[in-house]
């Protein structure tokens, strides 16, 4: 099965992924994400979004989480 990956700031409200792969991402950001349970492989759903490169709000275990744009921007998904 071939699924589409996409960046996670192309995401929007409403939208469903799976986070694939985060080696571009800052190792503090890595390493802050992975503290509140968002790794390769977890489930995420974008809660709204700030425009003109404000944070992105998401949910991924349980919790809202806010990332920058261009944070997200090194994020890539599976589209669920």
């Amino acid at each position: 099965m071939n699924q589409e990956r996409i960046a996670l700031d192309q995401l929007r409200p409403g939208n469903s992924a799976r986070i694939f792969q985060m080696d571009l991402v800052a190792p503090l950001l890595k390493s802050r994400l992975s503290d509140l349970g968002v790794e390769e492989g977890t489930a995420i759903k974008i809660k709204s979004r700030i425009p003109f490169g404000g944070p992105i709000t998401l949910e991924a275990a349980g919790q809202l989480i806010g990332i920058r744009q261009s944070d997200a921007a090194r994020i890539e998904v599976f589209l669920s």
